[in-house]
């Protein structure tokens, strides 16, 4: 058989068809799919047109078309726009997730900022609250504070002057009990 070969012709001639017609066919689903808004995925595509996907692998002009079509916001039946794509409704969901996580740490803050409020508030009415003048009060705690660490430093230096005079009493006592002692008689 050479390729000049009538019978060798032949075939080679049905195989175009037959790649024809499936390119066809391929090119149909691609358009349906647009039409109607449906998956543009090769695994779809190939499975709509009845074709193999490695038929779709060995012609790259459609396989760039079906992810060119696949990258495309699918369209509403009927021309009314961009439906809703899986990427889209994840980016809704993630934009959703951050809003929601903001409210919430918003709504603590306010939640514990208004325990504050009505915890003081209940604090004041009830009586066992501490009286308006504060600040008077917290100066008068540092005043005794300091006059209660000025009082240690004084007993601390009585302390010592006794500590002293008992150490010097004791060595007195130690002197004179020295020259009273019995003399031993020879």
């Amino acid at each position: 058989m050479t390729p000049t070969d009538p019978a060798v012709q032949a075939m080679l001639e049905g195989r175009r068809a037959d790649t024809g017609r499936r390119r066809q066919r391929v090119l149909a689903a691609l358009a349906d799919a647009v039409k109607d808004g449906s998956e543009a995925s090769v695994a779809a595509i190939a499975r709509r047109a009845g074709v193999d996907r490695t038929f779709l692998y060995r012609h790259r002009d459609l396989l760039g078309q079906i992810h060119a079509q696949a990258a495309e916001p699918p369209t509403v039946p009927g021309g009314r726009g961009p439906a809703v794509s899986r990427a889209s409704l994840q980016a809704d969901l993630a934009a959703a997730d951050a809003r929601t996580a903001r409210l919430a740490g918003h709504i603590r803050r306010l939640e514990a900022r208004l325990s504050e409020v009505l915890g003081e508030q209940v604090w004041r009415e009830s009586g066992i609250g501490g009286p308006d003048d504060a600040e008077q009060l917290q100066a008068r705690i540092t005043t005794l504070e300091q006059q209660v660490v000025d009082l240690e430093l004084t007993l601390q230096d009585r302390d010592d002057d006794l500590a002293a005079a008992r150490a010097a009493n004791r060595e007195l006592m130690a002197q004179l009990n020295r020259g009273r002692e019995p003399q031993p008689s020879e």
